[in-house]
């Protein structure tokens, strides 16, 4: 990079001073000004992408590495799976042999009955029945039965108005 030391700015201070002139050099510096900031944006911007594009090759690299885990640990658990499969069928093979004695004790691996709960059909009017709150009870406590809308509840709740009270008093 540029080595600008103090004395080197001012040098180029005076000789912009003297080339451009008094009048313009505010606005020749804005100018530059901005065109360096500009600059300085653009290779901010350049490093933020490398940066951005370094993560993602590091990030596809770990998700590689955990797919390449995920079916390791899919095909150990199949293999597993499989030798499991194998020896229920030996012990299977075992039992129903003619090897197998069934005069030598109880028969441990005796089937049972279906676990599978039998179906009920749905109870009619459950929650009335369990929710049955009586109505003496609901009226002593203030329960609301019914639901009134505001308008309603205004025209329910509004005091009697007596005709003759609203004649005009003289």
């Amino acid at each position: 990079m540029l080595d600008l030391g103090i004395s080197k700015l001012a040098l180029i201070g005076v000789v912009a001073l003297i080339v451009i002139g008094p009048e313009k050099l505010p606005r020749v510096a804005r100018t530059v000004g901005m065109l360096l900031g500009r600059a300085q944006r653009y290779v901010n911007d350049i490093k933020a992408e490398v940066n951005r594009a370094m993560d993602l090759d590091e990030i596809k690299r770990m998700k590689d590495a955990v797919e390449q885990t995920g079916h390791d640990i899919e095909r150990s658990m199949h293999e597993v799976g499989t030798n499991i499969d194998r020896e229920m069928n030996n012990v299977r093979a075992a039992l129903n042999s003619s090897a197998y004695d069934a005069s030598s004790g109880p028969h441990v691996f005796e089937t049972a009955p279906s676990a599978l709960p039998q179906y009920r059909p749905p109870r009619k009017k459950w929650r009335l029945k369990r929710g049955a709150t009586p109505q003496w009870y609901k009226a002593r406590t203030g329960v609301r039965r019914h639901i009134l809308s505001a308008s309603a509840r205004v025209a329910r709740y509004r005091p009697k108005i007596n005709p003759k009270s609203i004649a005009p008093r003289v």
